[in-house]
């Protein structure tokens, strides 16, 4: 019998209203884990080349992992994945809260959507029981009435408010290609449109019900036992304590005082009003914290400045995406604009790069105050800032054009509007400036979602002596943040391996090695515990280059090629003030690092994998 997982992924035509269920053996699941990988296989077995994104054709994937829902803090992570509206490629999106473990305890380790169905509805699944339910009485709500009406309907099916709910606002409904999926209300999948996906597909939520006692597990005391060790280490390990302390919050004044926080659309690196959105201004309307399945870090914020206080408080790239982005320096539009994105169901990161471009084009004079909706909208303006979310949830008026990304949007536009939409692959960077740390750049270029800040972990703290925590990893040499020599790509390539891993594993970053508290030979154990695999940090390597190299084939077969591995022109121009000022990237020198990266993973160049990488990853199927 399989242990950790339970070898069972639903399979949904929602087309035809069936509902299949495919079982695969344990070489399968050791070969693919969860997360991405298990998506990617789905996607690329059952998506036909150059499919719409927003077309029935387009397939939806729920994945968790072998190791999701075990107990552990941070074994919690789910993936949503599907092709991109934004890019037309490969499309991931990672969430942590109480969905993923809920859905195993359910009886699944993945949901797989096909086709769309003839009118809304959400998907419910009641320990094992699968059943499509009318989802016309709730189409149009936004996320907290919606979550409501459903726990009130299945209160008598199944003890209703104990259901987790991953669902769809407005703006998912209104295909917004910067539509995110919610679950619970406060935690996202935000990147890559996925909520546009589920919208496109007339499925308002996915709605679980399980039991943990059907989670069997290899070595149950082993593991826990493990659970004692990680929660003492928690306590004690110093950016544990910090995360616990402060969250991501904490990361918006290292930004500030590093001279690389993306102010007004990347003209500016240093925000005046920062310190307002940095801690000092957050902790007067903190009002607690919230967590994750079974986690003692407990990193979400709480605010005391909203009105439905269910949707939580804004984190780094929320704060920076609203605030520096937008030149908006009132935490209270700030916290507002999270708790309207949150409800309408918007990924807060490209929402602001959206805003700030219409903002910088109506400071250019490209849109004027009649495009606007009767008065310009410029960097610094908060109610302008709330109003301009509304519209592109809703589809109003000049929102309808910001819905589509900034890409698309620039290029409706038109007038040079281009000029100032800033992406990769059509994909709106989160608000970490490469220009002071070269190895997010090549994150953003080489990400197979388009510019994504979480590809690998940043060099800042692995400098000097941190570089022994990624001994284990094979490196030696400090990665030098302004570097994009090969010593930096031999350290991304590692790093971006291990949060490939986290997300084919369904671990949270902020609970693992190489800067957090779960060490690779705990982790090592845990997998054990859980599953009865004797493993090695070598074959997780594997599991997450495999996972790496499946995304990049997706991307291969759908055109894309080298010519897309590329930063937008902000990051070749110096930076204005700050500590930094004048840093930029050589453009040269950033395409060696990134040749040779194609060199190093044993790819073309054209960045197309070689024969024998496919081979050696055991993905003979895609040779």
């Amino acid at each position: 019998m399989p242990f950790g997982y339970n070898g069972k992924i639903l399979v949904v035509d929602l087309t035809n209203q069936t509902w299949s269920v495919d079982e695969h053996d344990e070489a399968w699941y050791r070969t693919y884990w969860g997360g991405g990988a298990l998506a990617s296989w789905y996607m690329l077995k059952h998506i036909p080349p150059k499919a719409d994104p927003l077309g029935p054709d387009n397939v939806l994937v729920f994945a968790a992992s072998v190791l999701c829902g075990s107990g552990l803090s941070g074994f919690n992570r789910y993936t949503v994945s599907a092709m991109n509206p934004l890019t037309s490629g490969f499309g991931e999106s990672e969430a942590a809260g109480y969905f993923g473990p809920e859905l195993k305890h359910a009886g699944f380790d993945a949901v797989v959507f096909t086709g769309k169905a003839p009118k809304p509805v959400y998907l419910w699944i009641n320990k094992g029981q699968v059943e499509l339910r009318d989802a016309g009485g709730i189409w149009g709500l936004e996320n907290a009435p919606a979550l409501d009406a459903i726990r009130e309907e299945l209160q008598e099916a199944s003890e209703g408010k104990k259901v987790r709910i991953a669902s769809i606002g407005p703006a998912g409904e209104n295909m917004v290609r910067l539509a995110c999926v919610i679950n619970e209300l406060a935690h996202a999948n935000g990147r890559c449109g996925m909520g546009a996906v589920m919208g496109s597909k007339n499925l308002k939520a996915v709605v679980v019900r399980g039991d943990v006692e059907n989670m069997t597990l290899a070595d149950p005391e082993a593991l826990k036992e493990l659970n004692k060790w990680h929660r003492a280490r928690i306590v004690e390990h110093m950016p544990s304590v910090n995360m616990r302390k402060f969250g991501t919050v904490q990361h918006l004044m290292a930004q500030q005082n590093s001279g690389i926080l993306p102010t007004r659309n990347w003209k500016d690196c240093q925000f005046e009003d920062a310190a307002k959105l940095g801690w000092d201004g957050y902790e007067k309307i903190q009002d607690g914290t919230h967590t994750c399945y079974k986690c003692s870090v407990a990193c979400k914020r709480k605010v005391n400045n909203t009105s439905e206080k269910r949707y939580g408080g804004p984190e780094y790239e929320t704060l920076a995406a609203l605030g520096s982005m937008c030149g908006v320096g009132d935490l209270d539009a700030v916290c507002k604009g999270h708790e309207r994105c949150n409800a309408l169901g918007l990924d807060t990161v490209g929402t602001g790069a959206v805003v700030a471009m219409a903002m910088e084009l109506a400071e250019k004079g490209i849109l004027t105050a009649d495009d606007l909706g009767g008065r310009a909208i410029t960097f610094g303006d908060g109610p302008g800032m709330l109003e301009l979310v509304e519209k592109i949830a809703s589809r109003d008026g000049i929102g309808d054009i910001l819905a589509e990304g900034v890409k698309r949007a620039a290029q409706r536009i038109g007038k040079g509007a281009e000029k100032y939409a800033f992406h990769v692959k059509g994909q709106e960077p989160a608000f970490h400036d490469p220009r002071g740390k070269t190895g997010v750049g090549l994150g953003f270029a080489l990400s197979p979602t388009g510019a994504d800040h979480i590809e690998a972990p940043h060099e800042v703290p692995f400098q000097g002596e941190g570089v022994k925590l990624v001994n284990p990893l094979g490196i030696f040499v400090a990665p030098q943040a302004l570097d994009n020599g090969p010593d930096k790509v031999r350290y991304f390539i590692a790093g971006e391996k291990t949060w490939a891993m986290n997300n084919t594993l369904g671990l949270c970053n902020f609970v693992v090695a190489p800067l957090f508290s779960m060490t690779y030979d705990k982790l090592g154990e845990a997998v054990e515990a859980i599953t009865g695999w004797r493993t090695s940090l070598h074959e997780l390597m594997l599991v997450a280059e495999r996972s790496i190299v499946l995304a990049r084939m997706f991307n291969v077969r759908e055109g894309m090629t080298s010519k897309d591995d590329k930063l937008f022109r902000r990051m070749f121009e110096p930076l204005p003030d700050g500590v930094l000022k004048g840093q930029t990237i050589d453009p040269d020198s950033f395409q060696q690092a990134v040749d040779l990266y194609y060199a190093m993973m044993g790819w073309d160049e054209n960045g197309v994998p070689s024969k024998g990488t496919l081979y050696r990853l055991s993905l003979d199927w895609l040779v």
